[in-house]
């Protein structure tokens, strides 16, 4: 599925499911906590803290997915077609960054 064909998977979640939109405002702090979701994981889990016995099971593909969701649900409600910035960004991207990772030593 494409960026654009995943937006309208959303907003037909949200017509079909969903009352309406949260607002934007309400969709940037559920943004945030769901991000705060994922680093939990991934700082417990690959980083240095130990991993709480409540965090074992905790799937990060579905606390990615939750993020992507809002993501798009933000996308939608704000007129940004994603996938049309998503090539823009990597080719972007690709233009700017290819020598600058080539030539960085840290990454050798």
């Amino acid at each position: 599925m494409n960026i654009q064909n995943a937006q309208k998977e959303v907003d037909n979640w949200i017509k079909n499911h969903g009352v309406r939109y949260f607002n934007e405002l309400t969709n940037m702090a559920q943004l945030t906590e769901e991000v705060g979701e994922v680093a939990r994981i991934i700082a417990r889990r690959y980083g240095e803290q130990s991993e709480k016995e409540s965090d074992k099971n905790k799937d990060l593909g579905e606390e990615l997915a939750d993020v992507m969701f809002v993501v798009l649900c933000l996308a939608n409600q704000t007129g940004v077609n994603l996938q049309e910035a998503f090539n823009k960004k990597l080719d972007l991207k690709a233009k700017r960054d290819h020598d600058r990772h080539h030539n960085n030593e840290k990454l050798k």
